[in-house]
């Protein structure tokens, strides 16, 4: 019983570190964006929460960044209910941004 519980802990502690993008590459621009929750704050159609950012008044739907990565979303400076500014890095795929770093910047 005790390995099936520390083989689930190792599984979420993997499964939470992949979901935090937080390679930068210096050959890449890196942006400055506003960060929030798709549908709550960007009014994007989707289920749930899904964390997004907005490049030059267009929103994206964040790919390899999880929303609950970053705290509570639906505290009262979390995505659900605030727009916050994160220095990013990727491209957009499909009409996904595919993050390869995705950091918030401190207010």
């Amino acid at each position: 019983m005790k390995s099936f519980l520390a083989l689930i802990v190792m599984i979420v502690c993997i499964i939470s570190f992949a979901q935090s993008p937080n390679t930068i590459n210096p050959k890449k621009k890196l942006l400055t964006v506003e960060a929030s929750c798709g549908q709550c704050q960007f009014k994007m159609k989707g289920k749930g929460c899904t964390l997004a950012i907005r490049i030059h008044g267009k929103p994206y739907f964040v790919d390899k960044a999880n929303i609950d990565s970053f705290g509570d979303a639906h505290a009262k400076m979390g995505f659900c209910n605030a727009i916050s500014m994160a220095k990013v890095q990727g491209k957009i795929v499909n009409n996904k941004f595919v993050a390869t770093y995705f950091k918030l910047i401190e207010h």
